[in-house]
């Protein structure tokens, strides 16, 4: 064989042994500059862009992890191989309030809590966690085989970033789409901080349902602790049972604490098929009740603290925490004889906080709030004209559902690790200003004196704003080359955390759509189909499996049979299965290489009719796959390409080729058969091995290493080498 040496064939003698080689491979990769779309060959032209998904700077890569670097490596390794000027960013996200949960165990470990370190040392001592913590996360990406740019690697926390994001909120404010108010917000007493609705858990309990003597009223609650406060009764307008009682009528009853003086009000919002159709309403602990007493102008009283405890109103229980209260409460209403009975086994939704299982309560505080419906609208105008593609479909009908059913969108949150919201609070009245660059000293509203805002933004609001941020908007070339990306491709479950934000963001700021195709992939479980947790103790670290079995079988285990928005059941069997198919491809390869010594790839001998019949199957082959390459559909390709390879190439044409050889070589023999054989089974393995590195790129590129030169091998590096449009 030209431009060979035995060291080619040697290098197969001993089994493939992934460990070994994949470091070196990554750093070979990462030396040809290749990774960096400005370093690749001429023939790459048309932009192709990603955003990684920033991964969470405060941990180690877990299985969902590993399902995003495969399939956005997929994309722009195939991208890349079909001449396209390819741009993988990756990122690292500082994850606001995640990252602090994480820290704040760590001191607890150690007796400590965050109220223990003053603010601006907490924040330091954060960030150097982080900073470690990041350190081993990009390793561990790097393990996955990611081909990205890592010179364009950005941090939710870095400078520029932190500047364009205070900027969105400056105009946003400036365009009345962000307002501070009292409203009602879902707040965690563990963690001391609020959330938006999307990061409450919902959670189904069964508990006891008290229904309570109010006057000559029956009222249902599974809360009796949240009722001190209550002096509204409020009842449908068209509930032909109540209809002696008048709008701002007064009643005089005996309640918990003794009597009061109760209104009652007419209100729509009153289910009268639940219970009696009457209820009172606690306005600062519940939102139905708070938009009743907006609607009402209502007076509203706090009975919860922050701290899950009752205050002075609820008398002899103040300073009781809400668990141990309840049942002391009701034991006092049972004495009072006020209690007409008790449903223990009411099944119902608790709303929690989805880190630490602390049942959430409203409260009213100040906050800042971004006004979504106008922001919904413009996103909803695109999506509907079909300007983002969704993978898998279902998820456009879901994303409109919510976008046209959108509520406001609390920002701020009470931690200290994060972006601080560059804004002045008024003392007096609470009036809030934004404040880019520290000037304002007199509140605009009432001239009172003001305060630095000690909040800092929800991390979704920075992330938000991640395809622009990253791309250097407004004025940098990658901006202008690379956005709108191609693909935002993410789990399923962050659609309205994340994707859906990006979009109306990504308008508002740019107005631009930040990506075409939006691909969703599903949940990674357990063999056993559950969701991993630490308390289940069944979490999959996708390192140990790569360790145990090379990152390739990994990785075309991750994708073979999993189909976007689907969930995948990830067994350690599996992998280890595909770990036989990345020895088969070495093995093939050493029978090839020992057994065509000699053949002039430059000038390949004609095929016989029935190898040439085989080359059009590889032909036809090569063009379905393209297309569905195009479509994302990788499942379906990878399982292809699988399948031609073991029950094809090896199982048919090398086993065909032993036929065609004299003491188990390729010799010269009459006609022309054992030569045609010998050029398929080279030009069929470099092909193959091309189709495949999308999907396996370390076992392909070694191999690619000991492939020699011609018309079959163009560039020393597989990663760069031409996508097989048409098999010859």
């Amino acid at each position: 064989m030209k431009n060979s040496d035995a060291n080619n064939i040697n290098k197969f003698n001993s089994p493939y042994q992934p460990l070994e080689e994949e470091k070196r491979i990554y750093e070979k990769w990462e030396e040809s500059g290749y990774f960096n779309p400005d370093n690749l060959p001429n023939r790459h032209k048309e932009p192709y862009s990603i955003v990684m998904p920033p991964t969470n700077a405060n941990g180690s890569l877990h299985a969902g992890h590993g399902l995003v670097m495969t399939i956005e490596d997929i994309m722009v390794r195939y991208k890349r191989m079909r001449g396209f000027k390819t741009l993988w960013l990756p990122g690292l996200d500082h994850a606001g309030f995640e990252t602090q949960v994480v820290y704040e165990k760590k001191l607890e470990k150690e007796g400590k809590t965050r109220f223990d370190i003053e603010p601006k040392q907490l924040y330091k001592d954060i960030l150097g966690f982080t900073l470690n913590n990041s350190k081993n996360i990009k390793s561990q990406i790097k393990k996955m085989g990611a081909s990205c740019d890592w010179s364009r690697e950005k941090f939710t926390l870095d400078d520029d970033v932190v500047k364009t994001v205070r900027q969105t909120f400056k105009r946003m404010y400036d365009d009345n789409l962000i307002y501070r108010g009292n409203r009602i917000i879902s707040w965690c007493s563990k963690h001391q901080t609020s959330f938006s609705d999307l990061e409450i858990k919902d959670e189904e309990r069964i508990e006891s349902f008290y229904y309570l003597k109010y006057g000559p009223f029956v009222i249902g609650t599974s809360r009796p602790e949240t009722k001190f406060g209550d002096k509204y009764v409020v009842m449908h307008p068209k509930d032909e049972r109540y209809m002696e009682y008048k709008e701002g009528q007064k009643i005089n009853l005996e309640w918990i604490n003794g009597p009061v003086e109760a209104t009652i009000i007419k209100d729509e919002a009153v289910d009268m098929e639940f219970g009696t159709g009457v209820m009172t309403i606690t306005p600062w602990h519940d939102t139905v009740d708070f938009e009743i007493a907006k609607r009402h102008n209502l007076d509203m009283e706090q009975v919860i603290d922050e701290n899950g405890k009752l205050l002075p109103i609820a008398g002899e229980f103040a300073g009781q925490h809400i668990k141990k209260a309840r049942i002391l409460i009701v034991e006092k209403l049972q004495k009072k004889e006020l209690v007409e009975k008790i449903n223990e086994n009411y099944k119902h939704v608790v709303k929690t906080c989805y880190k630490c299982g602390t049942i959430i309560e409203p409260q009213v505080k100040n906050q800042w709030f971004v006004k979504m419906k106008p922001l919904a609208d413009k996103a909803l105008e695109k999506i509907k004209k079909g300007d983002i593609v969704y993978l898998p479909e279902h998820y456009k009908k879901i994303t409109i559902h919510w976008l046209e059913n959108i509520i406001d969108w609390n920002i701020s949150r009470q931690i200290v690790w994060g972006i601080p919201i560059p804004a002045k609070i008024c003392v007096k009245c609470g009036h809030g200003m934004a404040d880019l660059e520290n000037k304002i000293t007199k509140c605009t509203s009432c001239d009172g004196e003001v305060r630095e805002d000690s909040d800092t933004f929800d991390t979704w609001f920075s992330s938000s704003q991640w395809p622009f941020v990253t791309l250097g908007y407004p004025d940098s070339i990658d901006f202008k080359n690379f956005y709108p990306t191609d693909v935002m491709e993410t789990a399923g479950e962050i659609i309205f955390f994340w994707v859906s934000r990006m979009i109306m963001l990504g308008l508002y700021v740019t107005g631009q759509i930040p990506f075409k195709t939006v691909y969703l992939h599903g949940l990674v479980l357990d063999a056993k189909g559950q969701k991993m947790s630490k308390s289940k103790g069944n979490v999959i670290d996708p390192l140990t499996l790569t360790e145990k079995y090379g990152t390739d079988a990994f990785r075309i285990g991750m994708v073979i049979g999993n189909t976007p928005g689907t969930s995948l059941s990830l067994a350690e069997d599996r992998i280890r299965g595909y770990s036989k198919f990345a020895n088969k491809i070495w093995n093939a390869t050493r029978f090839v290489l020992e057994n065509t010594k000699g053949l002039d790839i430059d000038n390949l001998p004609k095929f016989d009719e029935e190898d040439a019949r085989y080359s059009e199957e590889l032909s036809a082959l090569i063009t379905q796959i393209t297309k569905e390459m195009d479509e994302y559909k990788f499942y379906i390709v990878a399982e292809k390409v699988y399948h031609y390879f073991w029950h094809t190439f090896a199982d048919v044409l090398i086993e065909r080729s032993k036929k065609k050889i004299l003491n188990d070589k390729f010799e010269r023999i009459e006609g022309s058969s054992a030569d045609s054989s010998r050029a398929l089974l080279f030009t069929q393995l470099t092909t193959l091995l091309k189709l495949l590195h999308p999907f396996m790129p370390f076992v392909t590129e070694l191999i690619w290493e000991h492939i020699p030169y011609g018309k079959h091998k163009t560039l020393e590096l597989l990663m760069v080498e031409e996508w097989p449009t048409i098999y010859n």
